[in-house]
C-alpha cells in the first residue's frame, strides 16, 4: 500500500473532516492576518523601516499561507468529490480568495522593493484585502452549509469575521475617495496609510 493510499484511509481526510478544516482555516487565517495588519499600522507610529520583511509582514502572510492552505485543500475535495451548491460557491471563493492574496503579495514586495514605505492604501493591498474578504466569505458559506453538523458552534466566529472585513475594506475604499479630508485624524496610526501610490 502506497503512502498517498494510507493517508487517503485517514479519518482526518474524510471529505467531512475536510470540510470542517477549510472552513476554519479560511476564517482563522484572515483572522491573523487582521491581526499582523494592525500590528503593522501600528508599528508605523513608531516610526519603524517599512520593509516586505518585517516581523508583521510575515505574521500578515502566514495568514495567508494559513488561507492558501484551505484553498490547496478546497481543490483536492472539489477535484475528488461531487461537491454542489453553497458548499462549492464557499470553497471556490476561498480558492479564489487565496490565489488573490498570493499575488497582491507577490506585488506587495516589489511594491516595497521600488517604493519603500507605502500606505494602507496601495495598488497592492487593495487586492489582498478584497482576497481576504472573498475568502472569508467563502469560509462562513462552507460553515453556513454545515450548520446541522458540529461546525454550527463556529458560525458566529464566521460571521464575525466576514463583518470585519467587509467593514475594513469599506473605510479603506471610504479613504480612497475621501483621503484628504478623512485621513487627517487617522495618518498618525497608518503612518502614510492615507497615500495613495
Amino acid at each position: 500500500m502506497s503512502l498517498i493510499q494510507k493517508l487517503s484511509n485517514l479519518p482526518i481526510t474524510k471529505p467531512n473532516n475536510l470540510i470542517s478544516i477549510v472552513s476554519i482555516l479560511a476564517v482563522i487565517g484572515p483572522m491573523i492576518i487582521l491581526s499582523a495588519g494592525i500590528w503593522d499600522a501600528f508599528s508605523h507610529t513608531q516610526n519603524e523601516p517599512d520593509l516586505f520583511w518585517t516581523v508583521q509582514h510575515i505574521a500578515v502572510y502566514t495568514g495567508v499561507a494559513v488561507v492558501t492552505t484551505a484553498g490547496i485543500i478546497g481543490t483536492v475535495l472539489l477535484v475528488r468529490n461531487p461537491i454542489r451548491g453553497i458548499l462549492k460557491k464557499g470553497i471556490r471563493l476561498v480558492i479564489i480568495g487565496s490565489i488573490i492574496q498570493i499575488l497582491s503579495g507577490l506585488g506587495d514586495s516589489l511594491s516595497h522593493e521600488i517604493f519603500g514605505i507605502d500606505g494602507l492604501i496601495s495598488w497592492s493591498h487593495q487586492p489582498l484585502e478584497i482576497g481576504i474578504v472573498l475568502a472569508t466569505l467563502g469560509g462562513f458559506l462552507i460553515v453556513k452549509s454545515r450548520q446541522h453538523t458540529k461546525l454550527k458552534i463556529f458560525l458566529p466566529f464566521s460571521i464575525l469575521a466576514l463583518l470585519l472585513f467587509t467593514s475594513w475594506l469599506a473605510f479603506n475604499a471610504f479613504l480612497i475617495f475621501g483621503h484628504v479630508i478623512q485621513c487627517i485624524p487617522v495618518y498618525d496610526i497608518f503612518s502614510s496609510g492615507c497615500s495613495i501610490l
